[in-house]
């Protein structure tokens, strides 16, 4: 176990939720199908900093930026892996300040969405902590 395989495997892990995030918000999806607050988000539009939006619209903008953090993620823990091969004092912060996000972020999916993220974090933030003993 080398902290550049457990970067790239953390990475590649990133990616895989990045595409199923983005799979997931292509269309106005609800776990319950159509429903009262799905309609509602839908159909309730407000003007907000000279545009007009509804909170569906709202919701899902802020799913693909998340996707696209997500995929961004992806490549530069790569890019860390690569680091780590050969330098690795210099891709320790790195390394910690990815692990600390992913720790906060898995602690969000917990509280406030469903499982599958939480999975999906939980694998990453292994992956992230055993590069960082791997890379003493």
């Amino acid at each position: 176990m080398t902290a550049t395989l457990m970067l790239r495997l953390a990475s590649v892990v990133s990616m895989l939720l990045a595409a199923g995030h983005t799979l997931g918000g292509r269309r106005s999806w609800s776990p319950i199908g159509e429903s009262e607050g799905l309609t509602a988000m839908r159909t309730f539009r407000f003007d907000v900093a000279g545009v007009n939006r509804s909170y569906l619209e709202f919701y899902l903008g802020f799913g693909y930026s998340l996707s696209v953090f997500l995929a961004m993620q992806a490549i530069v823990l790569w890019q860390v892996g690569t680091l780590a091969r050969t330098d690795r004092i210099q891709a320790r912060p790195l390394i910690v300040t990815f692990l600390l996000a992913s720790i906060a972020s898995g602690i969000v999916s917990w509280k406030f969405i469903f499982p599958v993220p939480v999975y999906f974090g939980a694998a990453i933030t292994a992956c992230l902590g055993l590069a960082l003993v791997a890379g003493r």
